[in-house]
């Protein structure tokens, strides 16, 4: 018993530390980031990398095309060409701080009717229903006890795709093209696995 806690902590702590670092090169089978790819033909594939909103977007779109070189090669293909290209943004605005208020954040609550010794309370239709209390001078404009002032910012994940074809024997002079083993070579050293 006291060692399945001990393995379940390890495996919070885990979830934690996970979500804590931008998303390695890694095969999205667990979870929606990392890369996938699709086969639509014997030599053309849809390949993607998403990653998370610590992963930045020129890493995103080094580990797709890291991912294009490597498929290249795993199917017995020498190059590469991209024929459609994309990166896209998911920004959204998500809460640093949040205050417990399982009741306020729903619906207003007149404090006025709770008499003097609720005077740090702001009510917004009468302003300040009583004197500042001590409360009110420390705590602001808000409940101290159930809620504060929120803060934002935002975050945005990019999610890198492009489809391919690949092909046999030397590159084509395209820029379109690529060679498979300059890519895994030149970006290699870039490249960020799981930790064990």
């Amino acid at each position: 018993m006291h060692v399945s806690k001990i393995a379940a902590g390890f495996a919070a702590l885990a979830m934690l530390v996970a979500c804590t670092t931008a998303t390695p090169y890694q095969a999205a089978y667990d979870s929606e980031r990392g890369y996938s790819e699709q086969q639509i033909e014997a030599n053309r594939f849809r390949v993607q990398f998403a990653g998370n909103s610590l992963t930045d977007r020129k890493t995103v779109e080094t580990y797709m095309l890291f991912r294009a070189a490597e498929l290249t090669r795993q199917n017995g293909f020498d190059h590469f060409r991209v024929l459609q290209r994309a990166t896209d943004a998911d920004s959204r605005v998500v809460p640093t701080t949040t205050g417990y208020s399982p009741f306020y954040s729903n619906f207003y609550l007149d404090y006025h009717y709770y008499g003097p010794r609720a005077g740090y309370f702001y009510n917004p239709h009468r302003q300040w229903a009583y004197p500042r209390s001590f409360y009110a001078s420390r705590f602001g404009y808000y409940d101290p006890f159930w809620d504060g002032p929120q803060e934002y910012r935002e975050i945005t994940s990019y999610v890198a795709s492009a489809e391919i074809i690949m092909g046999k024997g030397p590159k084509p002079d395209d820029p379109a093209y690529f060679d498979a083993d300059q890519v895994i070579f030149n970006l290699g050293s870039q490249i960020q696995r799981p930790q064990p």
